[in-house]
């Protein structure tokens, strides 16, 4: 195929994610030349349409609950608080707002070329961009890293591409709060939403085809983030499966048609039920980048591809999808681009699932340790018992650790409860450490705090 003679950078960045977007400022700072393209969103998916905009609202979610249990706490209000929908947006929108010019700012102050417009590989190392002002350019990396996500997936049921569903994405527009959502999937992104509709105050039915929400967690920990959400409202039908989907005319109600023949009525359909790579435009057969048969760009565990110098780290490279997942992406292909010998094996990655109160998890659940092989104990508290929780009120949930009954060795926790997602992180750098859990118990750790009921959890395995 003819084309232009291209322009030559050291590094080529195709997709600003969180990994692509650091390594190009970081390698611009440097003194390398870079390009980096994106096609629509300035600072990649996390700030617009992922983490940043859903935790923003989780957190006016959280806010709402507060009010309402202010009697409690001691304080006076009157009436019942409500939802400003107009005022909810603008929250939304400002903290995603800010962010996105930051990011713009720092792109251009890291010295690299940004360019926002659509890319297609048409050579190795090469891509033809049509930028959004209708130009057209031909750039080539020495070395290049495609790093363009994943976008929401719809599963094939009939009728459900003409019915308008809302995705984890669109659903951020907050066009309306209907007054009944359907919810499609029981996994992370599914019982977030369902947890912050539900204390918006939204009627939220929940259908999820395997047997528990979660199901990736251990069936105690899914058990209790059902009894969570059922106790905020949500209906939750598991073991459920959907036969087709059909809205009413005009952007009328939406109806799910299950297969014993039974129906669901509501608003407006979230489909949370995955997400898939952002590579079919790509062209990567003219890259020689070689893919999955799920789509996701194949990388070994330095983040190299099947193309020389080609390199994708994120949600499109299967990395697990999360932001800090992304961002650890980032800094071993940047070591690796500067001499290093860096790989993903053995990394100890974390998430927390921001429903209210929030599950926080690291390493192998009790089912996946089991299956390793290991002699396994298990440490369990219920939330109640920790004198911080005590204090604030906020007592619902539990607390799960798995360790190997012979080493004493930390092999995974499972946090459910307030302030979860942070003291995750003392649970992971004991297992970093290889601190065995007599360490963590015996530690002397402030009181009254959530982190002082790691001391509780692991006493009671002795």
């Amino acid at each position: 195929m003819a084309y232009e003679e291209p322009e030559d950078f050291d590094l080529l960045v195709v997709g600003g994610g969180k990994a692509g977007k650091s390594l190009a400022m970081d390698r611009a700072k440097a003194g390398w030349s870079v390009a980096m393209v994106e096609r629509d969103k300035v600072g990649g998916t996390c700030i617009n349409v992922a983490c940043i905009p859903t935790k923003a609202l989780v957190e006016s979610a959280r806010a709402l609950e507060t009010i309402r249990r202010a009697a409690s706490m001691g304080i006076d209000l009157d009436g019942e608080p409500a939802v400003s929908l107009e005022a909810l947006r603008h929250h939304k929108e400002s903290v995603v707002g800010g962010m996105v010019d930051a990011h713009r700012q720092m792109f251009i102050d890291s010295g690299m070329d940004f360019i926002m417009g659509t890319a297609r590989f048409i050579a190795p190392r090469t891509v033809q961009i049509t930028a959004d002002d209708g130009t057209v350019r031909v750039l080539r990396g020495r070395d290049v890293v495609i790093n363009t996500g994943a976008t929401p997936a719809l599963p094939d049921l009939p009728g459900i591409a003409e019915s308008h569903v809302w995705t984890s994405e669109t659903i951020l527009r907050l066009d309306r709060l209907p007054q009944t959502l359907l919810i499609l999937g029981g996994g992370y992104i599914g019982c977030e939403f369902a947890s912050m509709f539900a204390l918006f105050g939204t009627k939220v039915v929940l259908v999820q085809g395997p047997a528990q929400v979660l199901p990736r967690e251990d069936h105690d920990i899914a058990a209790e983030v059902a009894e969570i959400l059922t106790g905020q409202g949500v209906d939750l039908h598991t073991g459920t499966r959907v036969a087709s989907v059909r809205r009413a005319p005009n952007h009328g109600p939406v109806t799910l048609t299950l297969e014993d023949g039974s129906t669901l009525t509501g608003d407006e359909l979230l489909v949370a039920t995955g997400r898939a790579p952002v590579t079919a435009q790509l062209g990567l057969e003219a890259a020689g980048v070689q893919v999955t048969d799920r789509g996701f760009v194949d990388v070994d565990d330095h983040l190299r591809t099947s193309a020389e110098h080609v390199w994708a780290a994120g949600d499109v490279a299967g990395s697990p999808q999360f932001t800090h997942a992304s961002w650890n992406d980032f800094r071993i292909m940047r070591a690796n681009l500067t001499g290093a010998d860096t790989s993903t094996s053995g990394r100890l990655v974390p998430y927390t699932v921001f429903i209210t109160p929030e599950l926080a998890r690291v390493g192998m659940t009790e089912t996946e340790a089991r299956a390793a092989g290991h002699q396994v104990a298990v440490a369990k508290i219920a939330v109640s018992a920790i004198p911080r929780a005590k204090t604030t009120h906020e007592q619902t949930g539990m607390w799960k650790a798995v360790v190997d009954a012979e080493s004493g060795e930390i092999l995974g926790a499972a946090l459910l409860g307030r302030g979860a997602g942070e003291v995750i992180s003392a649970v992971q750098m004991a297992m970093i450490g290889g601190l065995p859990y007599q360490s963590v118990r015996d530690a002397v750790l402030t009181h009254p705090t959530m982190g002082e009921g790691l001391n509780l959890l692991f006493d009671t395995l002795g």
